[in-house]
């Protein structure tokens, strides 16, 4: 029994001379060199791929693997991407689908041919008739493509040959809490990964200082809640969730250091706090240890980047005249565009831009006048900003709501005055960017912008398309959880190739 323990310590003394030979902060101190021109390396072979597609050279696709999922799966289109989500519902038929004949038809019953019986919501179901409003917006055709936008976006209508207008969306849901979790995350129940953190988790990052995946909302937007959940990770490794940036002093919450705290030992602080999760690691073999940790380390180095890249200091007064007078404001639309724009100068992947207030059910004119104007001249600018900065071929640009508007009024119409209901239908979005048609209007509704007659695209494939402009095949992008085999578009989408150039 002696020698036995007289063994154990041997042992015991041999195992913490090797750690303390090879303890972590030893390890990273020999092999940050190593680590370094690594880390270097990808992000060289990255650029100079990318300065190869901006060439027409194709480069091997290799050049921008991040991990070992063998992604991308094609040549991509898409370095990056900004998601001008417009929560609420835009109405189409006040800013994109231009329907003349509904003139002559005011206040008509909409034909049941038409409506063919479609799910209502709890908000008109008690109506018995449904009279039709004709937009009292004024359209005008604008461009090359002599594309019909209304009076309501005098500022993108002077980009409308940069633009691809999808007339032809459909979706499942028609409530907004439902339709906004589908269109982000696949699905309309919660706790599925968003757009941003499957992109995360397939492609990974070209900035180790910045998140793969922002989020930006609007402040004082009014109309339906957002929740965190929409840019969350799911069931996806924790370092893929989105960071959401608020206006202020913190732009990212806990990010600062504590009052009377200067953090000249935080480095200690997370050395050993990375030991400790070490051991838990190889005790347990959770990958969410290994995930918090990254977390952690994101949360340092951020703590330098974040400032920097919010810091609009440094932007020209024709650049705030540009996006508007708003955009000198933190947290407002334009001021959250031209962070955007600034995001994605920093190779941020994906950066998604929340929007409120589109839910007019009264006053819809008056509603989406008002929405416009806080958003039009911003949209047209961050347009015009990354062409002259040699982005924009290779960034997407997407614009759209969780679903349209109804034809019929919902409540009083008058000659000036009516409210519109969800509908999942038919309704507009565009894109603009990389791989995408410029001046270019896919799909088609009837003469009541109810149904769709041409070239129908479904949520699911509009995501299956966004994926694919990354380079990814949307029915290989796949993550196991609980027995199942999950993906974005779960077992539905198709890519739009008629709108790809």
């Amino acid at each position: 029994m002696c020698d036995h323990h007289d063994k154990l310590r041997s042992n015991n003394k041999d195992l913490q001379k090797v750690e303390k030979m090879f303890d972590r902060r030893e390890f990273l101190t020999k092999t940050s060199l190593g680590l370094g021109a690594i880390a270097l390396g990808g992000l060289l072979n990255a650029d100079k791929a990318w300065s190869n597609v901006k060439n027409n050279v194709k480069p091997d696709l290799e050049m921008f693997s991040r991990n070992g999922l063998g992604l991308p799966h094609h040549m991509p289109k898409a370095k990056r991407a900004i998601y001008l989500f417009q929560s609420g519902g835009p109405s189409q038929l006040e800013l994109f689908d231009y329907k003349p004949k509904l003139k002559d038809l005011f206040g008509q019953d909409l034909p049941e041919s038409v409506r063919q019986g479609q799910r209502l919501t709890g908000m008109s179901a008690d109506q018995t008739t449904f009279p039709i409003a004709a937009s009292t917006i004024e359209f005008k055709q604008y461009g090359e493509s002599r594309a019909w936008v209304s009076d309501a976006m005098p500022y993108l209508s002077e980009v409308v040959d940069d633009i691809c207008f999808i007339k032809s969306m459909q979706t499942d849901a028609i409530n907004h809490d439902p339709a906004i979790t589908f269109f982000q995350t696949g699905s309309q129940q919660p706790g599925r990964p968003s757009i941003g953190s499957w992109l995360s988790y397939g492609l990974g990052s070209d900035n180790d200082n910045l998140p793969t995946f922002i989020s930006l909302v609007s402040k004082n937007g009014g109309g339906q809640p957002l929740y965190s959940r929409l840019w969350g990770n799911g069931f996806l490794p924790t370092e893929h969730q989105g960071v959401q940036f608020r206006s202020g002093k913190d732009p990212v919450l806990y990010l600062s250091d504590p009052e009377n705290y200067d953090g000249h030992d935080r480095r200690n602080m997370l050395d050993y706090l990375g030991k400790l999760n070490s051991i838990q690691n190889d005790s347990y073999g959770d990958p969410e240890i290994n995930a918090r940790m990254s977390q952690y380390e994101m949360a340092f180095r951020m703590q330098t980047s974040v400032p920097e890249v919010t810091d609009m200091s440094d932007e020209p007064d024709y650049i705030f005249e540009m996006y508007g007078e708003d955009s000198r404001d933190p947290g407002t639309y334009a001021a959250n565009c031209l962070l955007g724009r600034k995001l994605l100068e920093k190779d941020v992947k994906f950066v998604q831009l929340y929007h409120q207030g589109w839910d007019q059910h009264l006053g819809c004119p008056g509603g989406v006048k008002m929405n416009s104007k806080k958003t039009d001249q911003a949209n047209a600018a961050l347009i015009k900003d990354l062409k002259q900065r040699g982005m924009f071929e290779d960034t997407l640009i997407i614009w759209g709501g969780e679903f349209g508007r109804t034809v019929y009024s919902q409540g009083k119409l008058t000659a000036s005055d009516y409210g519109r209901d969800h509908h999942p239908k038919a309704f507009t979005m565009f894109m603009a960017g990389a791989g995408v048609k410029p001046g270019f209007t896919y799909g088609e509704t009837d003469d009541f912008s109810y149904n769709v007659v041409k070239d129908p695209v479904h949520t699911h494939d509009f995501q299956a398309t966004l994926l694919h402009l990354f380079g990814i095949d949307h029915e290989r992008l796949i993550y196991k959880h609980q027995g199942r085999r999950f993906r974005l578009t779960d077992v539905h989408g198709h890519v739009v190739k008629d709108i790809l150039s």
